[in-house]
C-alpha cells in the first residue's frame, strides 16, 4: 500500500479500492508465487490508459460551459475494456480510477469476456434541459468516439447517465463512424438494447442476497430490508425484494431518507418510479402523498432497526460507525447494489461479525452482466426475451455465490464473501496476464 500511496496521491477511493482487494489477495500470493514472481497485482492496479479531455459547449442562455471528460481503460486481459459513464459534480479521475479497478473483478466474475473500464464527466445533469444535456452529449462523444468501439472499449451508463444520455451519445458515435454498432449498452429497445437490462442491477442484488440466505436455510419472505438510494438500481432491488416478500421499509436520495412503516406497496413503488424516472423529483415528495411515510431530511436510513439492507446510493455511504449500528439493530444480510458503498471499518466490522457480507463487486454485477449479454444478441443480431434475459441473470449470479464461497468458506460455516470475491476474480484476470507475457 506504500507503493501504491506514493504513485497514487490525492485519490481516496482508489486507495481504498486497492487496500479491500490487496487484504485478500496478498495471503494468497504467499501461497501462489507464480503471481507475486510476475507482479500481477503491481500491473493491475495501474491502468492501461487514462485519457482526459476537455468538452466545451453551449447552453440555453447561449453561454459557454466548460467541463472535464474522462476514460480510464484499465484492463482488458480478458475482454474489451467495459464499465459505465458517470456525470456528477463528485467525479474526478481518482473516483474513476477506483470504479474502474473495481470493475476488473466485478467483469471476471461474471464469467463473460469483459475487460475493466470506466468514465465520465464533472458534468451535472440534474437542472439541465434536454437541449442542455444533448449539446454536452454530443460534445463529449466527439472526443471519447475515438477511444471506444464494440472490440475496444463499451460503455454504458452510471449515475447521471441513463436512457435519455446514452440515446444522445450513441446517437452522435453513430453520426461520426457512420457505423452502427454495439458500441455502448443500456441502450433503449428499439435501437439495441435488451430486455431486463434496466432492471439488472437491483434485481442482481436481490438474486445474490438469496443464493446467500439460502446456504444458510434462509429466505427473504417477510425480512424487513432497507434500501438507500432511489435511482435505477435501489427502485428495481425494491421492485425484486417486493416480489419475494420481503417488506421494504426505506429509501432515500441526496436530501434524505424515507421510513415507510408499514413497507413499501406496489403502489408506492409505481409512484417512486414515475417520480425519479418521468419527473426526476424528490424522496420527499413520497411522505407528502402517502400517510405512513416519514421523512428525514438529511438523514440516512441505517438506524432504522432491520434484518436486511441494500446500499444502492453511492461509495462510501456506510461508515464504520454506521455499520456497528446496523448489526447493534439486528441486520444479518447486507447485499451491495452500489459500488463500495461501505467504507474499510464498516467491512471489517460486517467480516468480523459474521454476517452474510456481498461486497459490490459481487453483487452488483448484475448490471454489467446483462450489459455483456445485450453485447452478446447485438453481436447475433437478435434480441432475447425478458424470460431468457432473467434466467440468463440468475445463473450468473449463482455462479458468482459459488465462486466466492469456493475461494472464501470458513472452517465454521461462514463465508467471507470479500474474499472469495477478490480472489475469485483476480485468478482469471492474473491468468490472462500471464499467458500474454509482459503485455
Amino acid at each position: 500500500m506504500a507503493y501504491v500511496r506514493d504513485r497514487n496521491p490525492n485519490e481516496p477511493e482508489f486507495l481504498q479500492a486497492v487496500e479491500e482487494v490487496a487484504e485478500s489477495i496478498l495471503p494468497f500470493l504467499a501461497d501462489h508465487p507464480q503471481y507475486a514472481d510476475a507482479r500481477i497485482l503491481e500491473r493491475l492496479v495501474e491502468p492501461d490508459r487514462a485519457v482526459q479531455f476537455r468538452v466545451t459547449w453551449e447552453d440555453d442562455a447561449g453561454e459557454v460551459q466548460v467541463n472535464r471528460g474522462y476514460r480510464v481503460q484499465f484492463n482488458n486481459a480478458i475482454g474489451p475494456y467495459k464499465g459505465g459513464l458517470r456525470f456528477h459534480p463528485t467525479v474526478n479521475l481518482g473516483v474513476l480510477k477506483f470504479l474502474g479497478f473495481e470493475q476488473i473483478f466485478k467483469n471476471s466474475l461474471t464469467g463473460l469476456p469483459m475487460g475493466g473500464g470506466k468514465g465520465g464527466s464533472d458534468f451535472d445533469p440534474k437542472g439541465k434541459s434536454d437541449r442542455e444535456v444533448m449539446r454536452f452529449c454530443q460534445s463529449f462523444m466527439n472526443e471519447l468516439f475515438r477511444h471506444v468501439g464494440t472490440y475496444t472499449d463499451v460503455p454504458a451508463g452510471d449515475i447521471g447517465v441513463g436512457a435519455r444520455e446514452i440515446g444522445y451519445l450513441f446517437g452522435q458515435h453513430k453520426r461520426l463512424t457512420n457505423t452502427y454498432t454495439g458500441v455502448m449498452t443500456g441502450k433503449g429497445l428499439f435501437y439495441g438494447g435488451s430486455l431486463g437490462r434496466t432492471e439488472a442491477t437491483g434485481h442482481g442484488a436481490v438474486y445474490f442476497a438469496k443464493e446467500m440466505m439460502a446456504l444458510r436455510g434462509e429466505g427473504l419472505a417477510d425480512k424487513r430490508c432497507l434500501v438507500s438510494g432511489s435511482g435505477n438500481v435501489a427502485i428495481y432491488g425494491a421492485q425484486k425484494l417486493l416480489e419475494e416478500g420481503a417488506k421494504v421499509l426505506t429509501l432515500s436520495d441526496s436530501g434524505g431518507f424515507v421510513h415507510i412503516a408499514d413497507g413499501l406497496t406496489h403502489e408506492m413503488w409505481e409512484f417512486v418510479r414515475e417520480l425519479k424516472e418521468e419527473r426526476r423529483g424528490r424522496i420527499s415528495e413520497m411522505a407528502e402523498r402517502f400517510e405512513g411515510v416519514t421523512y428525514h431530511d438529511g438523514d440516512t436510513p441505517w438506524g432504522v432497526e432491520a434484518d436486511c439492507a441494500f446500499p444502492c446510493a453511492t461509495q462510501n455511504e456506510i461508515s464504520g460507525k454506521d455499520a456497528k449500528t446496523l448489526l447493534k439493530n439486528g441486520i444479518t444480510v447486507v447485499s451491495e447494489g452500489a459500488n463500495m458503498p461501505t467504507s474499510i471499518e464498516g467491512v471489517h466490522a460486517f467480516i468480523e461479525a459474521g454476517i452474510m457480507y456481498a461486497p459490490g463487486k459481487a453483487a452488483n454485477a448484475g448490471g454489467v452482466a446483462v450489459s455483456g449479454l445485450e453485447q452478446s444478441q447485438n453481436a447475433l443480431r437478435l434480441s432475447w426475451s425478458r424470460e431468457e434475459v432473467d434466467e440468463r441473470l440468475r445463473a450468473i449470479m449463482a455462479d458468482i455465490h459459488k465462486k466466492c464461497v469456493e475461494h472464501g468458506a470458513a472452517g465454521d460455516g461462514t463465508v467471507d464473501y470479500v474474499k472469495g470475491s477478490n480472489i475469485a476474480g483476480f485468478v482469471k484476470v492474473a491468468n490472462a496476464l500471464t499467458a500474454f507475457g509482459l503485455v
